[in-house]
């Protein structure tokens, strides 16, 4: 292969591997999905600790009622 050949194939192989490697919106799609799941866990915390607010509050109830008796 002569040098001119040779430059012409690197300089398309080149090319074409740019242009199948876009990876412009990577960045943005990972972020999104972090975002879900960072959403995810926050919900999943709020229903927990709604769920251990409402057991402390009725335990309250019951021992101020046992008090009074």
């Amino acid at each position: 292969m002569n040098e001119l050949g040779l430059r012409a194939y690197v300089a398309v192989r080149s090319r074409a591997a740019t242009l199948v490697k876009d990876e412009s919106g990577e960045g943005v799609i990972s972020a999104a999905i972090a975002v879900l799941i960072m959403a995810a866990l926050g919900a999943l915390m709020w229903v927990g600790f709604k769920a251990l607010w409402g057991d402390a509050s009725n335990r309250t109830s019951e021992q101020v009622n046992n008090i009074g008796r």
